[in-house]
């Protein structure tokens, strides 16, 4: 048998408080949960059941191998996928009620051409208000024709852990702009973890905390909020006194 040197301990009992304790500053908007690279690494099937216990029931994840993982396992609640299509055949969506977000306008048109061939499936939009990762180019966003409904319209802040930052002013006037243009969506998204203390003017119809579910608080005012979740605990495998101008490890740092 193989003694593992250390343990990382999740609370799930803070894991669910933390949820609750979210939800609330959003109280009027559906609070989604970030579950990507295997929640954030505290193991995604238990944290799905355990967010799912407290209703959650709308959950973002990067990949769709990530998404496939937890569907075949369980076969409800809402589960977006970050990162679009990921060069997959549409049927892997549609088969498996699985929610690809478009990051690309060649990847919307595409999707529109089939829909007649997949009625069941459900999308949804990312339009870049200057994050400068994934989503839709902001201006080539407003000269879309849009063909059909869509399920979710999210984007992402880039500096919303800096309340004062002028920044996220800005990203949410073009977001605005963006939901003005003619179509029609079900859910409309712009705050991550640290948008939820923003204000009621970022939360819209689904807010989506990642990090601080899980105890990241980056120094805001989510500290006194949320409370830790994860607990890394290892064996000292040894303790030395050395003396005055002796040096540690590599090159004598």
């Amino acid at each position: 048998m193989t003694n593992h040197n250390s343990i990382l301990e999740v609370n799930v009992k803070n894991l669910q408080y933390n949820y609750k304790k979210l939800s609330g500053l959003a109280n009027r908007s559906i609070c989604a949960a970030t579950i990507k690279s295997d929640a954030y690494g505290t193991g995604v099937l238990k944290v799905f059941d355990a967010l799912y216990k407290v209703n959650c029931r709308h959950f973002f994840v990067a990949t769709t191998q990530e998404a496939l993982e937890i569907r075949k396992k369980r076969s409800t609640a809402n589960i977006y996928v970050l990162n679009g299509l990921e060069s997959n055949n549409i049927s892997v969506f549609s088969n498996h009620n699985i929610i690809p977000i478009l990051n690309d306008i060649d990847e919307y048109n595409f999707v529109s051409k089939n829909l007649k061939k997949y009625k069941k499936l459900k999308f949804g939009l990312h339009v870049d208000t200057g994050i400068n990762r994934l989503g839709i180019n902001f201006k080539e966003f407003l000269k879309l024709k849009f063909k059909n409904n869509i399920h979710i319209l999210i984007s992402h802040l880039a500096s919303s852990d800096e309340s004062k930052n002028y920044y996220n002013a800005v990203q949410n006037t073009k977001f605005r702009k963006a939901i003005d243009q003619q179509f029609t969506t079900n859910i409309k998204s712009l705050s991550n973890s640290f948008a939820l203390i923003l204000g009621k003017n970022y939360h819209y119809d689904l807010v989506r905390p990642g990090i601080s579910l899980y105890g990241g608080h980056q120094n805001t005012k989510i500290k006194k909020i949320i409370k830790p979740v994860v607990t890394l605990k290892a064996k000292i495998l040894q303790i030395k006194e050395i003396g005055k101008n002796e040096y540690i490890g590599y090159n004598q740092t």
